[in-house]
């Protein structure tokens, strides 16, 4: 287990389309030498509103926490949409490191590109559906983000219910991962990303993580193999230690040079 020290860093979670944030519990309960916020976007009104939330949690906390003496650091963790989130909000200049998990570039793909992600008519019709039977939509979508082992370790109990999105909320989530795309731009994300991603990932399919890996400059890759889209499910204290190792070291190597 990765040693701990007191960190100065905040952590801001966020989370994938139609989950509760209490999804991390267990992981930010194994970092508590960080200081962690959320953001909680279940309830936007739009898309806009869903990426000004963000954009607005990131840049208040930026502000903060990067002090006169540089000693504060934003580390952005994201996981699904959350993590398509957090690519967006570095391509905009907002935080020190990412953690990005279970996530693309480009969520709707090509049927060329499938191995990369879904296609855009898989997008629309499920923004259709959700029209009619919301539960249904949620309930097929969890379905899918675990394998058949995982539903057998009963993972399947530790996902949240479907409801705690509102319509809006669900649609504008599905409008960005149908509309935002980061590709182009991340050969030019200079901070650090530490990608942790399922080789079983039917949801971001595992080939987007390699994607990620090439293009992005300084990113490292942590592969949770057999492991569908929740891939630190039983096993966060793997999950938390490389995190905080990989940070620690990042930010020991950022001292070391500005000596």
């Amino acid at each position: 287990m990765e040693t701990r020290r007191e960190s100065r860093s905040t952590m801001l979670w966020l989370t994938g389309w139609s989950m509760s944030d209490q999804v991390f519990d267990r992981l930010r309960a194994l970092l508590p030498d960080f200081h962690h916020l959320s953001v909680d976007y279940s309830k936007a009104n739009s898309p806009e509103d869903m990426l000004l939330m963000t954009e607005t949690a990131a840049m208040h906390i930026m502000s903060t926490c990067h002090t006169k003496d540089d000693r504060g650091r934003l580390l952005i963790c994201g996981w699904s949409l959350g993590g398509l989130l957090a690519l967006r909000l570095a391509a905009k200049g907002y935080g020190d490191g990412l953690v990005v998990i279970a996530a693309n570039a480009r969520f709707t793909r090509s049927t060329e590109e499938k191995e990369l992600g879904w296609s855009v008519a898989a997008i629309r019709q499920m923004m259709t559906e959700l029209q009619k039977d919301p539960q249904r939509v949620e309930t097929k979508f969890r379905q899918n983000c675990l394998t058949e082992l995982e539903f057998e370790e009963g993972l399947g109990g530790e996902l949240s219910l479907p409801g705690e999105w509102t319509i809006p909320g669900l649609l504008s989530g599905l409008y960005i991962l149908r509309n935002v795309e980061i590709i182009s731009e991340l050969p030019t994300l200079i901070c650090p990303v530490l990608i942790v991603h399922g080789t079983a990932d039917k949801i971001c399919p595992y080939g987007a993580a390699r994607e990620l890996a090439d293009h992005l400059p300084y990113a490292e890759l942590m592969t949770i193999p057999n492991r569908g889209h929740v891939p630190f499910l039983k096993r966060e204290t793997d999950i938390a230690d490389k995190m905080r190792s990989w940070w620690h070291e990042h930010e020991d190597n950022r001292y070391s040079s500005s000596v």
